[in-house]
């Protein structure tokens, strides 16, 4: 039998249980999550020290939630030191390696290198941590849109960052987020995507007014669950 068969001959699913659609590249996607303690900082401002570290992981789960559902994502690499964060994120069925230190392009850019040996001939793609709001659809559609490319990128709600950077299989990631990366990845010969209907993609979380946003779009369980312990927000139901 053949490795990429069971027993009655069909296909077996990309690592997320469901396959990809005939002709598209599956996907490997790199998530960053920062320690607990210090996630989050520009919303300890507006909600409290208290709840960030709680916010910032289930802004985590929820977004690896989603990823693992899409269909051209074939697994999903966490980059994290936290050991909260790597246990739950195990749980959800997403692999962890530990951070290198050097950033977060340096945790991106080993990530990315470790995801491509595992999968050598599968498409790497980084995408923010603090996308509550994601929907697998329209990740779906993101992916797709960067099929041909050999490096594109998503640039968030506010059109000065990005919340996913793509690179074909065996071409670097060269990861340059934090600040004004959308600039900076357009500088580096990256293609900016521009699919519609993709606000859950475009919508990661760094202050109170975008968790408003994200909660608008409709968030995932984790971060609902948390909501209503964190004062000045309403309730909001998960997605």
């Amino acid at each position: 039998m053949s490795p990429a068969t069971d027993s009655a001959g069909r296909r077996r699913p990309a690592g997320n249980g469901r396959t990809a659609p005939s002709g598209t590249r599956a996907w490997r996607l790199v998530v960053p999550v920062k320690p607990l303690s210090i996630a989050k900082s520009r919303l300890a401002g507006t909600i409290g020290p208290g709840h960030r570290p709680e916010l910032a992981l289930a802004f985590a789960l929820d977004t690896v939630r989603a990823a693992l559902t899409c269909v051209r994502v074939h697994g999903v690499l966490v980059v994290t030191d936290d050991v909260r964060v790597a246990r739950e994120i195990r749980a959800l069925g997403a692999d962890v390696v530990a951070d290198v230190g050097g950033g977060l392009n340096a945790a991106l850019a080993h990530g990315a290198r470790s995801a491509g040996a595992e999968r050598p001939r599968t498409g790497v793609a980084a995408l923010s941590a603090d996308l509550p709001a994601l929907r697998a659809e329209e990740l779906d559609r993101v992916l797709a849109a960067a099929t041909f490319a050999r490096r594109a990128f998503l640039a968030d709600a506010a059109g000065v960052g990005t919340t996913l950077l793509t690179a074909a299989a065996g071409v670097p990631l060269a990861p340059g987020f934090e600040g004004r990366s959308r600039a900076r990845h357009l500088a580096s010969g990256a293609i900016e995507l521009t699919p519609h209907d993709v606000d859950s993609v475009r919508r990661d979380v760094d202050t109170g007014e975008d968790l408003r946003a994200a909660i608008g779009l409709g968030v995932g369980a984790a971060t609902a669950a948390v909501l209503p312990s964190v004062p000045f927000l309403p309730r909001a139901a998960a997605s």
